[in-house]
């Protein structure tokens, strides 16, 4: 990313010469009081929105350039996880997670085969026919994050992941995001939760009034 500015209307500045390198296979925090920048940030890369200045380079291509038709494809490779969990609670787990697939026009066979091994990773493959309302915060969330990672992302955008979860759900789904990088994958996870960040330990970059600034 070099030299982003976001600007909404009203002149409203989001996001003011951003500049910012996250390697392959990295972990990454995005770190910040409220109103810093980092939902910005995240919804920039992932394509979801434009950048008003800048260039943004994701898994090798420029997507400040990208055509529109070639949007859908490019956002599949990555996963995006949100705090709030954003699950269809009238469709089960197994349901929630298989859609990502499916608007991928994945043959229902290897649907089927993708889903179970993504509700494998975090746990989930006996409660694949609950619904969400049945399960608890911590739950909903490694739903959350097996739909981010059933089509194989290069990188997992995490915004507030732990916001509403108590302490100790939270370190649990953090280990979950950990295991995740382990196996390869990039991740940028946005929070505002300094304790949170000193356990874990790894490299921050710390936005303040919509810049980078030097972690203290």
């Amino acid at each position: 990313m070099f030299h982003v500015d976001k600007t909404y209307q009203g002149n409203i500045q989001a996001l003011s010469d951003v500049s910012l390198e996250v390697a392959n296979g990295e972990f990454v925090f995005v770190t910040g009081s409220s109103g810093a920048g980092k939902s910005t940030l995240l919804r920039l890369i992932l394509g979801s929105e434009q950048a008003t200045r800048g260039q943004i380079i994701v898994n090798g291509r420029n997507i400040t350039r990208i055509k529109a038709s070639k949007v859908a494809p490019f956002r599949r490779q990555i996963g995006f996880v949100f705090q709030d969990f954003k699950l269809l609670q009238n469709r089960t787990v197994f349901e929630n997670v298989a859609i990502a697939r499916e608007v991928a026009g994945v043959p229902p066979k290897d649907v089927r085969r993708s889903t179970y091994f993504a509700l494998s990773a975090v746990g989930l493959k006996e409660k694949r026919d609950r619904k969400p309302p049945s399960l608890s915060g911590g739950e909903q969330q490694r739903v959350a994050i097996a739909r981010a990672l059933v089509n194989n992302p290069v990188l997992i955008l995490a915004d507030e992941p732990t916001g509403n979860l108590d302490h100790d759900v939270a370190m649990e789904i953090m280990e979950q995001l950990m295991r995740v990088h382990e196996k390869g994958t990039t991740v940028m996870v946005a929070t505002h939760d300094k304790d949170m960040v000193n356990r874990v330990g790894m490299r921050q970059i710390v936005l303040e009034k919509g810049r980078v600034v030097d972690p203290d």
